[in-house]
């Protein structure tokens, strides 16, 4: 028999969880149609980790790994984006999202809300071998975008390859080295374009 007030607090935090499609990031579709929302984002990465999880550095669990990425940008909801290449002060992001995960893990039942902080708050560290890949693969399907929309948000974020190695590739080496080297000559080509 289901618990009435355990399922009333599951389907405030679905409903809660919602607000994360109007949230918008700065990245485009790969078309350069519109920016994608991170709902949209979230779901996409997911896909990104269920197919290129043989090219993870080391052996990782795809199914944590989809959970952490399903849920890391839950956050948003009270943070907002704050893309990598933008200008914000880290600490104080870092702050207003640990203040958003109570809120939004804590609609959960008791035993829910531990399990899914405990998995945002691995991604977040990113030292276990599954939230290393999901870091990689979060990085990574922003730079596909990039390079499908002729540049997209690097030309408005007026993006170095340098800052791009630093930010992003140094993140996707780590957790999908073969990844990284697949995109690098697309990425050393855009960035010579006159």
């Amino acid at each position: 028999m289901t618990n009435p007030d355990r399922l009333t607090a599951q389907m405030a935090f679905l409903n809660e969880a919602d607000r994360l499609k109007s949230v918008l990031r700065a990245t485009t579709l790969c078309d350069g149609s519109r920016r994608e929302n991170s709902g949209e984002h979230s779901w996409h990465i997911a896909l990104y980790a269920m197919i290129l999880a043989e090219h993870a550095s080391r052996p990782v669990q795809v199914d944590r790994v989809i959970k952490m990425l399903l849920i890391h940008d839950l956050v948003e909801i009270d943070a907002g984006d704050h893309p990598i290449h933008g200008d914000h002060d880290t600490a104080a992001q870092d702050q207003i999202e640990q203040a958003a995960a109570a809120r939004i893990f804590g609609l959960l039942p008791p035993d829910q809300a531990q399990e899914f902080r405990a998995l945002w708050e691995e991604f977040e560290a990113a030292q276990s071998d599954d939230a290393i890949f999901a870091k990689s693969v979060d990085r990574v399907q922003p730079v596909i975008a990039n390079l499908e929309s002729n540049g997209g948000t690097w030309v408005e974020y007026n993006v170095t390859q340098d800052q791009l190695e630093a930010r992003v590739g140094a993140k996707v080496r780590k957790g999908a080295p073969a990844l990284w080297a697949h995109l690098k000559g697309r990425i050393d080509a855009w960035f010579a374009l006159p």
